[in-house]
């Protein structure tokens, strides 16, 4: 071998070196940006909420303000065509007619584009130990599906009867989650709103307990 090729085989090498430590810069310098510039997190849109409520005596619709206070939203009373007597003994009696015949109520109130909302909570006072009737056409009359649905209620103090569960009934196909109920009033006695002043402020404290054990506390 001439001396011509020696050196022609060491440029060969030296040129192939040179090749290598490019590509390592480069591979190197790649890296160096991937870490200076982190993946973005792409944060999923905030839940749009709906907090619609039946109140005779007022106590249901203090909850639905405490609620509203807390995760925001839109506050929506039901309302319907023709209100209930104000008379006590015969709304009683009207009342467990229709739960007997089935019959559901006109509403008055209507709710422009539901589909928009993720999240509707929604309060009633317990009746006769069942749902109100307002509520059962309320259910019946707006498709909820695939929707987080949160039962809240104010009664007596004999409880929620069998008001949770009917919202189950008739939310077959959507999320219904952990309710909040607390005593109210007892019209039967005519005593009517009782959870205001301090009573209110006690409400509070357990509808924010309540909302950050659901994981529903927004601040």
């Amino acid at each position: 071998m001439n001396t011509h090729q020696v050196k022609e085989i060491i440029m060969k090498r030296t040129l192939n070196i040179s090749g290598l430590l490019i590509v390592l810069g480069c591979l190197i310098s790649s890296c160096s940006n991937a870490e200076e510039k982190p993946a973005q997190v792409k944060l999923s849109a905030p839940q749009k909420i709906l907090i619609v409520y039946l109140s005779r005596t007022n106590n249901t619709k203090t909850i639905a303000e405490i609620i509203h206070s807390k995760v925001g939203g839109d506050l929506v009373a039901i309302e319907m065509e023709k209100p209930y007597p104000e008379d006590y003994k015969t709304t009683v009696a009207q009342v467990a007619n229709e739960n007997e015949s089935g019959f559901l109520p006109l509403l008055k109130t209507k709710i422009e584009n539901i589909g928009q909302y993720d999240l509707i909570y929604i309060g009633f006072p317990t009746w006769g130990m069942a749902l109100p009737p307002p509520v059962k056409s309320f259910l019946r009359r707006y498709d909820l599906k695939g929707k987080t649905v949160i039962p809240f209620n104010t009664n007596a103090g004999y409880g929620i009867g069998s008001t949770f569960d009917t919202v189950k009934e008739l939310c077959p196909y959507s999320k219904v989650i952990e309710g909040f109920t607390m005593k109210g009033g007892i019209e039967r006695d005519g005593v009517l709103l009782v959870i205001k002043d301090e009573k209110r402020k006690q409400a509070e404290t357990q509808v924010v307990k309540w909302l950050r054990k659901i994981n529903m506390l927004q601040h």
